[in-house]
């Protein structure tokens, strides 16, 4: 007898790991694990969902789940659900046809806000107080099906996007624990999702944390605090040197923007407010805090620059 639980996973990242492992603790028969190869150019600080099926018995692949010899071979599994968690491969609808009881992703925001890439970055990064976790079903347009379940968390204003991204998975393993039980009883709900309620948003490249000191201190400390560790930084031009900012804070105040009004504090002018640098990095040189950087140079008359 056929079993109406049978799943083929895609994963990757702290929320692939902790909902795999949901999954398992559930009794779902996985039957195939699709991942990634981890890349040498990006810092690997999360989970290997790879090592986790090694851990369990589970057979995994890293080629690309829409190739012609992984289509043939889910033809073959017969899965009844294809689910997606933090997959980056774009799900072809070829693929997302195979599973008798549909396909699904989990989504890190709370949709239909932040559609597309990296959305706990982006919700961070344009101040958002909250965001959450969305499993809906996968159709031909990215994070545009149905929705299954999905969990609120807050943003506070100190968190950065770490903060908010383990947040975010919590959340994810809670929509999971509810979810995978209404699913295999055929008795989940699916919601139609209000495109119009929401936009989407592309990735992000390491060129994009060019701070502009135009804007206000808040927004400048958003994106820093969007894009802070463990990805690549906030950075600006000091002396024709690249800077990163790791550490910041708003606070109140008047100064031409990137004009270094004080070095102790190191107060810098933007376009509402001064920003307060608590943390930074010198190009080629080691992380610091603000009161050894502005030690041992001399930065009167000087503004930081979106040039070099």
């Amino acid at each position: 007898m056929e079993t109406a639980n049978r799943i083929i996973v895609c994963a990757y990242h702290n929320v692939g790991y902790h909902c795999l492992e949901e999954l398992l603790r559930q009794g779902a028969e996985v039957a195939m694990l699709f991942t990634h190869e981890d890349s040498p150019t990006e810092e690997i600080w999360f989970k290997s969902v790879r090592k986790l099926a090694e851990k369990h018995g589970i057979p995994f692949r890293t080629s690309d789940i829409n190739e012609p010899a992984n289509i043939a071979l889910l033809r073959e599994l017969r899965p009844d659900f294809i689910i997606s968690f933090y997959y980056r491969n774009m799900i072809r609808q070829e693929v997302l046809a195979i599973p008798v009881r549909g396909a699904l992703n989990l989504h890190g925001s709370y949709l239909p806000k932040y559609r597309g890439r990296v959305p706990v970055n982006w919700a961070v990064i344009n101040g958002e107080t909250e965001t959450g976790a969305t499993l809906h079903y996968m159709v031909e347009k990215p994070d545009a099906g149905d929705i299954v379940d999905q969990e609120k968390v807050a943003i506070a204003f100190a968190d950065s996007a770490f903060d908010v991204f383990n947040k975010v998975t919590d959340a994810a393993v809670t929509v999971i624990r509810r979810a995978w039980p209404r699913l295999t009883a055929g008795t989940a709900p699916r919601i139609p999702m209000d495109l119009t309620a929401g936009s989407y948003f592309g990735g992000r490249k390491p060129a994009d944390g060019l701070i502009d000191w135009t804007k206000g201190a808040v927004q400048i400390y958003n994106l820093i605090r969007g894009v802070t560790h463990p990805y690549p930084g906030a950075f600006t031009y000091l002396d024709g040197k690249k800077i990163v900012i790791w550490q910041a804070w708003p606070v109140e105040g008047i100064g031409g923007p990137g004009c270094i009004v004080s070095a102790e504090p190191l107060l810098v002018g933007t376009g509402d407010g001064l920003l307060q640098i608590k943390s930074l990095q010198a190009e080629e040189q080691e992380e610091v805090a603000a009161d050894r950087f502005t030690g041992d140079q001399n930065l009167k008359g000087k503004s930081f620059s979106a040039t070099n």
